[in-house]
């Protein structure tokens, strides 16, 4: 048996497994480059399709649509409503990818056949959106925070820089939709390409705003949802209705929304609304700070106490909550595991008490089942890790799924049953070179893990 102090390597490698940003964490590849890439399985990828979801209340639709579209994520009004109209083309430049190509294809249907949105690759036109494909350095030197982003009224990076000098980027000050470019890293892996992908382009599209309160949608910046849910799917459709039109202020778009969702989502009406207060500003701040670049590490934590200090004020007992314990969970297992065990445990209890926060409980599984491994309990490892493994794979999440399936291999190896390890691991492997980087990284985390075994050296 490991002693505690064996927590921290596994709530590490949890931890890697789960975090949008691996590099923010310093777990870097450890394996020389030259490793041969045919000892690999092919690269694995999702089907188009997405599961449905529960119904959702035309109530909170509602109430969503408007937060989402009439505030900017940094808490400014947006005055009028703004859309494209008529056919929308996207073009792209740079180096794509094959696999970033399938999923620019598989989302444009989607578009089209869920939101009824009249989008194509390639077609010619005045409405565009281009998706330049970039190096990461270049993204990171033109907005050092984001992964990826979109901006209005250009279509290339000169124009962009040219703009942004100029100080002529401003979504508040757009009338209509016509011109919008993507910028997002073609050097990263084939998730992050298609998670940027869906994320900027439904910005582009529609909602210009993120809702820490949302549980189902790809607006949350918790990063736990990274491809397009129905909901956000019904956004983006009341969105293109033939209802709304550029130019609307707020209170006319509100009197249209019942109709609107009431023959698009006609279920809706007969689903209660989940209680919802607005997410305060402080709390937001917060935990911007303690997951993002460039502070301390001690004032990450004190801003993440912070956070869950507003939560428990507030007497919040949704995701919000549950999502305060994660960070404290993350930011502890740099120092105290135990402690960060508590935290996920806190965690894991909120994300339980709601059906649509199943895929934040896969999350809290990957520290969960990693320090079980460690301290040798491989059965109640292989419990937890099952359901989680059902949720990452519903949501299209490789980059979970492969860590999940990874410690699913080696809790059934500590179990004995090494045929169904070695299958379940070459399985991971395939979903891992989807979900990571590198072949080096993907190497490297299959070693990790393997070190959790506790009869493996510290």
């Amino acid at each position: 048996m490991k002693t505690v102090s064996a927590l921290f390597a596994a709530l590490a490698i949890g931890l890697a497994g789960c975090a949008p940003a691996p590099d923010e964490l310093g777990l870097k590849p450890r394996v020389n480059s030259a490793v041969v890439e045919g000892a690999l399985p092919p690269m694995k990828r999702f089907s188009a399709a997405v599961p449905p979801m529960r119904t959702v209340s035309n109530v909170d639709l509602t109430r969503n649509f408007l937060d989402l579209t009439f505030w900017l994520e940094s808490g400014s009004p947006v005055r009028r409503f703004t859309r494209f109209e008529g056919p929308i083309g996207v073009q792209l430049t740079g180096n794509a990818s094959p696999s970033l190509l399938a999923d620019l294809d598989e989302l444009l249907a989607r578009l089209r056949r869920e939101a009824g949105i009249d989008i194509v690759r390639g077609r010619p036109g005045p409405r565009q959106i281009t998706v330049n494909v970039v190096p990461r350095a270049t993204v990171r030197q033109a907005m050092p925070s984001a992964a990826c982003f979109v901006i209005p009224g250009v279509s290339t990076l000169p124009e962009f820089i040219r703009a942004r000098r100029d100080n002529r980027i401003d979504w508040t000050d757009l009338d209509r939709r016509d011109t919008m470019a993507v910028f997002l890293p073609g050097d990263v892996s084939p998730q992050e390409i298609r998670d940027c992908l869906h994320e900027e382009i439904a910005q582009a599209l529609g909602p210009l705003n993120d809702l820490y309160r949302l549980p189902y949608s790809i607006f949350n910046d918790d990063n736990v949802h990274t491809v397009l849910t129905a909901h956000d799917m019904l956004i983006l459709r009341a969105t293109y209705d033939s209802a709304l039109a550029n130019g609307m202020s707020r209170a006319e778009v509100e009197a249209r929304l019942p109709a609107i969702f009431a023959r698009i989502n006609p279920g809706g009406a007969r689903v209660a609304p989940r209680p919802a207060d607005a997410t305060p500003r402080a709390w937001i701040d917060a935990v911007n700070v303690a997951l993002g670049p460039g502070a301390t590490f001690q004032r990450r934590q004190r801003e993440a106490l912070r956070a869950l200090d507003i939560a428990q004020v507030r007497g919040w007992r949704d995701l919000r909550l549950g999502f305060s314990h994660f960070i404290l969970g993350r930011l502890y297992s740099e120092t105290d595991p135990l402690i960060a065990l508590q935290h996920f445990a806190a965690a894991d209890r909120v994300f339980a008490a709601d059906p649509d926060t199943a895929l934040h409980r896969a999350y809290i599984t990957a520290h969960v089942a990693a320090a079980l491994l460690a301290v040798g309990d491989a059965q109640q490892a292989l419990a937890k890790l099952t359901p989680a493994i059902e949720q990452a794979t519903r949501h299209q999440n490789a980059t979970l799924l492969a860590t999940l399936l990874l410690l699913r291999a080696e809790a059934l190896d500590q179990t004995g049953r090494t045929a169904e390890a070695r299958a379940v691991r070459l399985d991971s492997l395939g979903w891992a070179r989807y979900g990571f980087d590198s072949v080096a990284e993907v190497l490297d985390r299959a070693r990790e893990v393997a070190s959790l075994r506790p009869d493996a050296e510290n």
